[in-house]
């Protein structure tokens, strides 16, 4: 091993020597990044989406989002309750959603469309949030450093760099790398957290948790012979399905709770959204 390597290796244990934690299910895991930087990279990105994607300007449509993210947010823990939360819905077929650092939260006209329900947008919407709850862009980052690969990414984690080839790196370690051609996925581990983060988060406004089952089918079917952008990254699969019932006691007595306290969000979809052969929640037996 040269000398250059051996001293890369030896900083990359001290690193994660002082920097190691516990996700929010108990994972080990290092985070380099405070929240301060982590927030900035997530505003500066999404301020680049803003420009890059239309914004839809309905009004019935953004009060609809408005309403499901806020009865969410809510019901955030820790500083991130304290945030006001910036909701913005972008015009694109994208079957697609995200949250970033920094409180910030983009709807596609899309995914409005394939989750007939506030009950299952809220469930994508508890999803993408518990990401930054839960920090996954800081675990992803310093992995990626630690790892001696994301050198260009962390750059602009740590405001040292503006070039513009390294946007898309940047946006990627965010979880926005699909739309940008830059394919970073989440894995495994933190897919499932995000999932059973998000279902209590929902249930915990409100809304009713078996509404995620029907949520993964109807994205399963908008992609027809293609995989809908939300999907590509986050592999849908029986496993995922399983592990939400197996959460789902949990979750109904959360809603059952917040229904107890009053919360019952009443958000109205849009009747210019509704679609044709997706899973519907009526036909399902809801005596649980």
């Amino acid at each position: 091993m040269n000398k250059v390597l051996k001293t890369a290796v030896i900083a990359s244990s001290i690193i994660a020597l002082l920097s190691c934690s516990a996700s929010p299910t108990g994972r080990k895991r290092v985070l380099l990044y405070d929240d301060s930087k982590m927030s900035a990279l997530g505003a500066q990105s999404f301020e680049e989406i803003k420009k890059q994607e239309k914004i839809y300007t309905d009004k019935a449509t953004n009060d609809y989002v408005a309403c499901v993210s806020n009865a969410v947010t809510a019901e955030i823990p820790g500083h991130y309750g304290d945030e006001d939360w910036e909701v913005v819905v972008f015009d694109s077929e994208q079957v697609n959603a995200f949250a970033l650092p920094g409180a910030h939260v983009g709807v596609y006209t899309g995914l409005i469309k394939v989750a007939e329900t506030p009950d299952q947008l809220a469930t994508v919407i508890g999803h993408e949030i518990a990401h930054v709850l839960a920090e996954h862009s800081n675990e992803r980052l310093s992995q990626n450093q630690i790892a001696g690969i994301g050198t260009a990414v962390a750059a602009v984690a740590i405001g040292v760099s503006d070039d513009i080839k390294h946007k898309g790196a940047a946006m990627a370690a965010l979880g926005l790398g699909v739309q940008y051609g830059v394919l970073l996925p989440y894995g495994r581990a933190q897919e499932s957290e995000a999932d059973l983060m998000g279902l209590d988060l929902m249930a915990s406004a409100g809304f009713d948790p078996r509404a995620s089952v029907f949520l993964w089918q109807n994205m399963a079917k908008a992609g027809g012979g293609s995989v809908p952008e939300f999907l590509s990254t986050h592999p849908s699969s029986q496993t995922r399905i399983t592990d939400l019932n197996s959460r789902m006691s949990r979750a109904i007595q959360l809603e059952k709770q917040a229904i107890a306290q009053g919360k019952s969000p009443q958000c109205i979809r849009p009747a210019s959204f509704d679609a044709k052969d997706t899973a519907k929640e009526s036909d399902v037996d809801k005596t649980s």
